[in-house]
C-alpha cells in the first residue's frame, strides 16, 4: 500500500513517461486531485491551459490518470469507467 503523497508522485512520473515528444508539456491538475475507494484520480491537462484557464489552451479527452493505492499501479482512465471518476 502506498500513501497520497506517493500516489501523487507515481502519477506525475507515469503522466511525464506517457508523453509524446510532440506533444505540448503536461501536468496534473493539482487542485483537482482527489482519493475515492482507494484509488487516487488525477486530472491532468496542458502546462498552458492550467496555468491560465484559457480555454484555447485545454486540451480534450485526458482522462485522468488513475492510482491504485493498495498496489501502486497507474494508468489511464477508460470512458467507461467516467461515472468512476466524474466529480459527483
Amino acid at each position: 500500500m502506498i500513501s497520497e503523497a506517493e500516489g501523487r508522485l507515481v502519477a506525475d512520473a507515469f503522466l511525464q513517461a506517457s508523453r509524446q515528444s510532440n506533444e505540448p508539456e503536461l501536468e496534473i491538475d493539482w487542485d483537482k486531485v482527489r482519493v475515492k475507494e482507494g484509488i487516487l484520480i488525477a486530472p491532468y491537462n496542458s502546462a498552458q491551459f492550467l496555468a491560465s484557464r484559457n480555454y484555447e489552451y485545454q486540451l480534450l479527452d485526458c482522462w485522468p490518470i488513475l492510482v491504485d493505492l493498495v498496489t501502486g499501479k497507474a494508468r489511464f482512465g477508460e470512458l467507461e469507467e467516467r461515472s468512476f471518476w466524474k466529480k459527483s
